[in-house]
C-alpha cells in the first residue's frame, strides 16, 4: 500500500455544534467529496485515518461529518489540517491524462530553458485549474491548459511552459 496521498483540501473551520467542519476544496468535483468513504487528515507530519459520514456544498466550501467525530470540541482540532485520500483510491487516469495532483514539487521552465519556479499547490477555479509556482521573487499562477503548458515530464519532474506576454509579470 503506497503512502503517497491526495490532497483533497484544507480545513478551514467548524460548523455548528455536532462536529461538521468546513473545507477549502482544492477541486469541487472530486468524486471524493460526495461519497462516504476512508479519507485522511494529515496535521503537523500526523495522520488519522476517519470514515467520511456525510458531505454536502455550502457557500463555495463543502461542509463534512467524519464518524466518531461528534461535538465541536472534537472537530476543533482538526482545523488548519488537510484532508486527503490515500493515491490508490484513485482511478486510472486515461492515456495522456494525469492527475494534477501529481505535479506538484515539479520545476517549471519557460520554453527557453528558464527556471520559474516550483508548483507548490493547484488552485481550482471555474475557468481552469492553476499551479502555484513559487519562484525565487514571486509566486506565480499558471493555467494548466494546452498552449501553456507545452510539457509534462514525469520523468525528471518538469513541465515546461509557454506563457503568454505579461503572465509572468502578474
Amino acid at each position: 500500500m503506497s503512502d503517497r496521498l491526495v490532497p483533497l483540501g484544507e480545513i478551514v473551520a467548524t460548523h455548528g455544534i455536532s462536529g461538521w467542519l468546513k473545507l477549502n476544496p482544492y477541486n469541487f468535483d472530486s468524486p471524493f467529496l460526495s461519497a462516504p468513504g476512508q479519507v485522511i487528515i494529515e496535521k503537523g507530519g500526523a495522520r488519522s485515518v476517519f470514515d467520511l459520514e456525510s458531505s454536502r456544498l455550502h457557500r463555495r466550501q463543502i461542509l463534512f461529518k467524519l464518524r466518531g467525530v461528534d461535538s465541536i470540541e472534537a472537530a476543533q482540532p482538526w482545523v488548519g489540517s488537510t484532508l486527503a485520500v490515500r493515491e490508490e483510491a484513485l482511478e486510472a487516469p486515461a492515456p495522456g491524462e494525469y492527475y494534477h495532483y501529481r505535479v506538484i514539487g515539479f520545476e517549471v521552465f519557460d520554453m527557453a530553458g528558464t527556471r520559474i519556479g516550483i508548483v507548490t499547490r493547484i488552485w481550482s477555479t471555474p475557468g481552469a485549474e492553476l499551479y502555484v509556482v513559487a519562484g525565487v521573487d514571486k509566486e506565480h499562477l499558471i493555467p494548466a491548459v494546452k498552449g501553456i503548458i507545452e510539457e509534462v515530464d514525469f520523468e525528471t519532474d518538469r513541465i515546461t511552459v509557454n506563457p503568454p506576454p505579461g503572465l509572468l509579470d502578474l
